[in-house]
């Protein structure tokens, strides 16, 4: 059975207190998920002052403001990302950086993470991903607003700068806060597993566990999902967030559709073998044989339980002679192998 990796994204919805992001670390523990991802940016470096909000943010934080304004508010300094990673590994869950710049790629590096989440908004950004290919990471790259050409030149530049291919999973993913379930073409991430040969999984932003369901069963490694401790607060991914019960519901319904789904060899299950005996049939006598008579379908009936022969055999049967005599429902016995061996 595959082992689904369930990053819990924290993100932002910190709204910039180390109180409320340690809430949302034991909220991904709780709920056994692999990871939990904190946003590792600074806004001086990732937005000019006048960029615009996305509608979804000037709407889930019922503020028209600039994206810098908003995410100023947000931002972590590096020592609380420390903070951060200790509390992590002090709990026993995963920490996972999504770094939107090459500063925060070192800091990544530097706190020694294994794994790295390459944000959607990157995949276009060459010296970005230049430089982390070199870093020897494995690598969780979202695909939204993506071409299959411009995720294809990512993974070359990525291979290319020294990232091996057996380390990139590549996401699925729609980069609309909710995303309508009418765009998420979890098709596409089939197809990007086709073509690049490389682990799948999906990075999802709908309501609901429904896709990410069904990106399991089409193959996905990777699931990654909102959370938060109140999807009424403010700020802008709270709305397609998961709260505690919501999330420890998704991460045990992913894994249990892992296991619906099994390895794909077709035998006889653990919890079913049992009733075997009691489901399957054998080959009875229907009326009193007498030894030396042969078998018949005059005499022979197959029923429940099967506790002798299979009644795959009962043509052989037909034609030979009884080893002894039966009465009415008696079970026959008869040595298949030595008559055949004869033969």
């Amino acid at each position: 059975m595959k082992k689904i990796i369930v990053i819990a994204e924290a993100g932002v919805n910190h709204n910039g207190s180390i109180k409320e992001a340690k809430k949302l670390v034991n909220l991904a523990k709780k709920a056994k998920s692999n990871f939990v991802k904190f946003q590792i940016f600074s806004a001086d470096r990732l937005v000019t002052k006048n960029a615009q909000q996305a509608k979804y943010q000037e709407l889930n934080t019922g503020k028209k403001e600039s994206q810098y304004t908003m995410l100023k508010k947000l931002e972590f300094n590096y020592d609380k990302f420390i903070l951060l990673n200790e509390y992590c590994k002090k709990i026993k869950i995963n920490f996972l950086g999504s770094p939107f710049d090459i500063e925060s790629i070192k800091f990544l590096v530097n706190l020694k993470c294994k794994y790295i989440k390459i944000p959607s908004g990157e995949i276009t950004n060459r010296p970005y991903l230049e430089f982390l290919g070199r870093k020897n990471k494995i690598l969780f790259l979202s695909t939204g607003m993506s071409k299959l050409s411009e995720v294809e030149k990512a993974i070359t530049i990525l291979n290319k700068s020294g990232t091996l291919k057996k380390n990139i999973y590549v996401l699925q993913c729609n980069s609309e806060y909710p995303s309508p379930s009418s765009d998420v073409n979890l098709k596409a991430m089939v197809n990007m597993k086709n073509i690049f040969k490389l682990k799948i999984g999906f990075s999802d932003h709908t309501i609901g566990s429904l896709s990410s369901v069904i990106a399991v069963t089409l193959g996905a490694s990777v699931i990654e999902k909102h959370i938060t401790i109140d999807k009424n607060n403010k700020g802008p991914d709270h709305k397609c967030s998961m709260n505690e019960k919501e999330f420890c519901q998704f991460v045990s319904d992913i894994r249990n559709v892992s296991s619906i789904i099994g390895d794909g060899v077709k035998m006889p299950s653990k919890s079913e073998r049992k009733n075997i005996i009691i489901a399957r049939k054998s080959i009875y006598a229907s009326d009193f044989i007498n030894k030396g008579e042969l078998f018949s379908k005059n005499n022979l009936i197959i029923k429940r339980p099967f506790l002798g022969l299979n009644p795959m055999n009962i043509n052989f049967l037909y034609g030979k002679k009884s080893n002894k005599n039966y009465k009415k429902n008696q079970l026959i016995k008869y040595n298949l192998n030595e008559k055949k061996s004869k033969k």
